[in-house]
């Protein structure tokens, strides 16, 4: 039975008024999800901008026999408890390496103490009243003040929040990210390309790549239990260290780096190959002189998204050790050490608010690191990529 016009006219409105419906629908998504990411850049920007300033005060330092013995002694006793602890503490040493200051009174900028650095931020701080009176004064006579927080970027993890650097946690994620991509990227991708040129189509074949498709989708704790079991438990890799977390981040990539790679030889037309062969290559030659080169932009892509994801892991870091307390920065792959996400977590649970700023501070970093390799991702596809 035919329709009437009137009435195919009434369907094609009702189409054109539920597309309409979807298209608004879409757009709200994306643009709440838009106001979401601004909003919450914008909470850790003013949240970890303090992290990179720190409170600084101008003393007289004397260096003699006393303050060698006794290093509170060095300093004026109304401005010694706005220093940091710290600061006392590196005293003897800077005498011992430098001879030369002894007998003598220096004027330096030192860090300021922790309630210090709050309360000439606008935060809630402990100082007393006639604390703040000082500083206060302090501030008029150009001797107090807020500069850039180099040591956040030189320093490692410390107890007072004032010397809390992420320098340490920074070295410990470059290790681990070396050693997780030295092992899975010649094994992931000499996997794919085995899956995708030379295995045969089976039901073994299947398995493996129905298995290796659901590793991709396993949480990462799970990796972490396996990484405790074999590599710590079984092997006696040393816990804590880049070594044990590169390689347990090595087995939650593997999965990601063969599936991209995988698809990145399918993007190859076989036209390609059926050239090669036509000039008489080999399988192998084919492969690693026609196919590899033309699909190594999309290998490169899914690599730096894979190491992406797992410099932000750390579920599977904590069961394997990478917590520890780090001062100092390790330059071995087998001692303690510790990566930006697990240093973030031991920020957000110490009890001092004033940890809080450098915790957002650390996710500020952490957040710069992986938008800049994604960034690096779409950059390489983009400039070599081939259209077919």
């Amino acid at each position: 039975m035919s329709q009437s016009f009137e009435e195919i006219s009434a369907q094609l409105k009702k189409r054109h008024r539920r597309s309409a419906r979807m298209k608004w629908m879409t757009m709200g998504a994306l643009i709440l999800a838009a106001v979401f990411l601004v909003f919450f850049i914008s909470d850790m920007v003013v949240r970890g901008w303090p992290a990179f300033q720190q409170a600084q005060i101008k003393v007289d330092i004397t260096y003699n026999e006393q303050s060698k013995e006794i290093p509170l002694a060095a300093v004026n006793e109304t401005v010694r408890p706005l220093v940091s602890r710290g600061v006392f503490r590196t005293l003897p040493q800077r005498m011992e390496s430098n001879p030369e200051l002894m007998g003598t009174t220096k004027t330096q900028w030192v860090i300021a103490d922790s309630p210090v650095d709050q309360y000439l931020q606008g935060n809630k701080s402990e100082l007393s009243a006639e604390a703040r009176e000082v500083v206060d004064r302090l501030v008029r006579q150009g001797r107090a003040e807020l500069k850039f927080n180099t040591r956040f970027f030189t320093a490692g993890d410390s107890k007072m929040p004032e010397l809390a650097g992420i320098a340490a946690a920074a070295i410990g994620t470059l290790m681990t990210m070396l050693v997780t991509m030295s092992v899975c990227f010649p094994i992931g991708v000499m996997t794919a390309v085995y899956l995708e040129e030379f295995a045969p189509d089976n039901k073994l074949t299947q398995i493996v790549e129905i298995n290796i498709n659901n590793l991709a989708a396993v949480p990462s704790i799970l990796f972490g239990l396996l990484g405790l079991a074999i590599y710590i438990g079984f092997f006696g890799v040393p816990r804590s260290s880049p070594l044990v977390g590169g390689l347990t981040l090595a087995l939650m990539t593997l999965p990601v780096i063969i599936i991209s790679t995988r698809a990145a030889l399918r993007s190859v037309p076989d036209s390609i190959r059926h050239a090669a062969f036509g000039v008489g290559c080999s399988r192998w030659q084919v492969v690693r002189d026609h196919v590899l080169p033309v699909s190594l932009p999309g290998i490169l892509t899914g690599s730096i998204i894979g190491l992406a994801q797992a410099m932000g892991e750390t579920a599977p870091l904590i069961l394997v050790g990478m917590v520890a307390f780090i001062p100092e920065a390790s330059m071995t792959l087998t001692d303690a050490s510790t990566v930006m996400p697990a240093q973030i977590f031991t920020w957000a649970s110490e009890p001092d608010s004033a940890f809080a700023e450098k915790t957002a501070g650390g996710i500020l970093v952490l957040l710069a690191v992986l938008i800049f390799l994604n960034a690096l991702a779409v950059w390489l596809r983009n400039k070599f990529e081939r259209r077919w």
